[in-house]
């Protein structure tokens, strides 16, 4: 509904408007006196405005328009809503710019204008675009995260379901066709939306007619097994409501009953889910009966079994055994003389109070699956409860700031030029959204369009802009982006990669500068024709590259590789253990274990002792009560139990900034016993300047086991120690 098109000539000059002064009356009758006025006002400024054209659908615009505020003044939506629901519907080029509407309705009207255009802006947009990718679940959560985000009053959203509810029912009307995008984006985006913010009446109405555009033979279908409609159901429903409440006020029982019939799409999705034939779904009509105390529940319940009769293995008691969100209350089926069963709920104020707004609330139960509802209050949901109780008690704006301040958000929500939905932190950059995309886009990434315009690499994103990167053919990133006061990335995952690119040139370039070194002391001894990588497995090394490492970071010297091709020279000393005392920190000993936690390298973490992680193990982490994180290897048996019983307690971890840091690991050596066993291993050690801190052996028959717990930088280092060690004749080295 970004743009509309224009009507025949002939209609807009014989179709009545539909602002009448009835109309008018009847969508003012409830608002204070300075509200009307300004409502009156509105409706004003936006009838010649708005008469002659059409909806995109087309439908026209100022029936369109009225019908929309009917919905919302049977919502008690405020004035605000009202007028901006007729005032969103104008050109902001061409019909009425931002400080026209400050200037007669207000800050707030004008604010909520502009935000439901930029919904209608972005609708439109992904309506045009035919993104493969953009098409699963996740792409629906992120599309429905996104209107909420920009929807600096959730009661735009609001306008824009009502909006959606009534092109609805002008397909069905008018018998337009409605297209099947249009109904399928209906079902998928507006429906969740509508559950969440508790307008359940609007939400089963347009599963409904979604649901009749997209499979109208099931529909028709279902409702034919109805064998009566739906105005008839609800005659039924207020009837018995009628006879209940009699009944419960005779036994001195104060109670609010309601009930209402299930509608289509609800029955053929339970039959759907929990594969049932229609004869065998005992809810099509319900009632919830809300009592004062649990003694009052089962009185109640006692006096429903008295005047219906109970359908066998349909009764539930969720008081006594909750459902593992904390719901409670109590479900049974009854059938009345002439076999038509009803199935009614009955709980407490107190109980009815946390399944609606609480963690058993039904949107939030029905969307979080196996979890049950268990889970973090996140921003939207702290906005969503604020919604709801604007609907129901319609609070002073002055009221509504003080009780929920603005914070800021956590993510934003931007679109690719396909219109798939990207989801970053707060204060993402072009560059951000290149490293989400692809790592190797992100090395390339040169420039960046946002909604069209050239925009600074260092650009702070909002949420619903279009991001386009411009790139290179080939490049890497710049140091620059590294640099945190510049700004140019706001994300640990994107300084990640970029520290992960030049690592790896600088690895490359410590190898050149090793071979060079190697080469020339090859050719200064006169070995020139020497087997390159078999002389580095000689000398304890897994590959020739990691050789050339060591020698460019003089880890190892020049002088061995000349010494290993002379013979060498028996000692029957026995070395101590304990062969090299490294200068540089230990985790051991400083307890810095250089592991972010969420991005964050401030927390308390410790390393596991089952498995005893080091870079570039892959890691886990499990929160521990009173320790901190403890840090996993991600294949580790222990923290798989871990986290098969308390799922909930895992946590995202990484290796950040290790340094020079030098970690603890085992090595399980088994060997046969022999002489000087000890002092060949502990040569091996002192070869490759490995700094062992405990040692614990164990003798069976003819065989060995030693467990030597050694400090080492990095994983290269205990490749390259278990391949030295099982050079040893008889010996077998693994981690443990």
């Amino acid at each position: 509904m970004s743009s509309f098109i224009p009507a025949q000539p002939q209609s807009a000059i014989t179709t009545q408007s539909p602002f009448t002064a009835d109309w008018l009356a009847r969508m003012s009758a409830d608002l204070p006196r300075s509200q009307q006025e300004k409502l009156a006002l509105a409706v004003r400024h936006v009838e010649p405005l708005i008469h002659g054209l059409t909806t995109p659908a087309g439908e026209p615009l100022d029936s369109h328009s009225a019908a929309v505020l009917e919905i919302l003044q049977n919502l008690n939506a405020d004035a605000s809503t009202r007028i901006c629901a007729l005032l969103a519907v104008l050109d902001q080029k061409d019909q009425v710019k931002h400080e026209e509407l400050k200037k007669e309705f207000g800050d707030q009207v004008a604010t909520m204008v502009g935000g439901a255009r930029a919904l209608y802006h972005i609708g439109a947009l992904a309506a045009k675009a035919h993104d493969q990718a953009a098409t699963g679940t996740d792409q629906k959560e992120m599309k429905r995260k996104m209107l909420l985000a920009m929807a600096v009053d959730l009661r735009i959203v609001l306008v824009r379901l009502a909006s959606r509810l009534q092109s609805l029912r002008w397909f069905v009307h008018s018998k337009t066709v409605c297209p099947y995008d249009y109904a399928k984006e209906t079902m998928e985006l507006y429906t969740p939306l509508a559950n969440r913010l508790g307008i359940w009446q609007r939400k089963w109405e347009m599963e409904d007619l979604a649901f009749r555009f997209l499979q109208p033979d099931t529909y028709k279908k279902i409702a034919k097994q109805l064998e009566e409609k739906r105005a008839e159901r609800e005659a039924f429903i207020a009837h018995i409501v009628e006879r209940l409440i009699q009944a419960l006020s005779e036994i001195g029982v104060d109670a609010q009953v309601n009930g209402r019939p299930k509608h289509i799409y609800s029955i053929y999705n339970k039959m759907r889910n929990k594969n049932l034939r229609f004869d065998q779904l005992y809810d099509i009509r319900a009632l919830r009966v809300i009592v004062k105390d649990e003694r009052s529940c089962y009185s109640t319940l006692a006096l429903i079994h008295a005047m219906w009769t109970p359908v066998a293995n349909e009764f539930d008691d969720y008081i006594s055994r909750p459902k593992p969100n904390g719901y409670r209350s109590l479900h049974t089926v009854v059938a009345d003389d002439q076999g038509r069963t009803f199935e009614i709920q009955i709980r407490t104020e107190e109980m009815h109070h946390y399944a609606e707004f609480g963690m058993a609330a039904h949107w939030h139960y029905k969307e979080s699956g196996a979890k049950g509802g268990q889970t973090k209050v996140s921003e939207e949901e702290q906005k969503i409860a604020w919604m709801r109780q604007l609907l129901a008690w319609d609070h002073e704006e002055s009221q509504a700031q003080a009780d929920h301040p603005e914070t800021t958000p956590e993510h934003i929500y931007v679109l690719t030029p396909q219109a798939r939905v990207i989801e970053l932190p707060y204060g993402a950059t072009p560059v951000d959204f290149a490293y989400y995309l692809h790592t190797d886009l992100g090395h390339r990434c040169r420039g960046a369009k946002v909604d069209g315009q050239m925009v600074p690499l260092l650009t702070k994103l909002k949420t619903g802009q279009t991001v386009e990167i411009i790139t290179t053919k080939s490049g890497g990133p710049s140091r620059d982006w590294l640099n945190p006061q510049l700004g140019f990335l706001a994300s640990p995952r994107s300084r990640a990669k970029v520290r992960a690119w030049f690592n790896a040139v600088e690895l490359q370039q410590r190898i050149s500068q090793g071979q060079t070194m190697v080469e020339k002391e090859l050719q200064r001894i006169g070995r020139t024709a020497v087997n390159l990588e078999q002389l580095a497995q000689k000398l304890g090394f897994a590959r020739a590259d990691d050789l050339y490492i060591a020698v460019a970071k003089d880890e190892f010297s020049l002088r061995q590789i000349e010494n290993s091709f002379k013979a060498p020279v028996a000692t029957e000393t026995e070395p101590q253990t304990k062969v090299f005392d490294a200068n540089r920190s230990s985790v051991t000993r400083t307890g810095r274990s250089g592991v972010l936690v969420v991005g964050v390298d401030s927390l308390m973490t410790q390393l596991a002792r089952c498995c005893r992680p080091a870079p570039p193990d892959g890691i886990s982490g499990y929160i521990t009560k009173g320790r901190g994180v403890s840090i996993h290897r991600s294949d580790c048996k222990s923290y798989a139990g871990l986290i098969a019983a308390q799922p909930e307690r895992a946590i995202e971890v990484d290796w950040g900034d290790t340094g020079e840091a030098l970690y603890p690991i085992d090595l399980l050596i088994i060997a046969s016993e022999r002489p000087n066993l000890l002092r060949d291993i502990s040569e091996v050690f002192a070869r490759l300047r490995v700094n062992v801190v405990g040692v614990n052996t164990q003798s069976r028959r003819s065989l060995t086991q030693i467990v030597f717990t050694i400090e080492v930088q990095h994983g290269d280092q205990i490749q390259r120690t278990i391949s030295a060690l099982q050079e040893i004749p008889g010996v077998q080295a693994q981690r443990c």
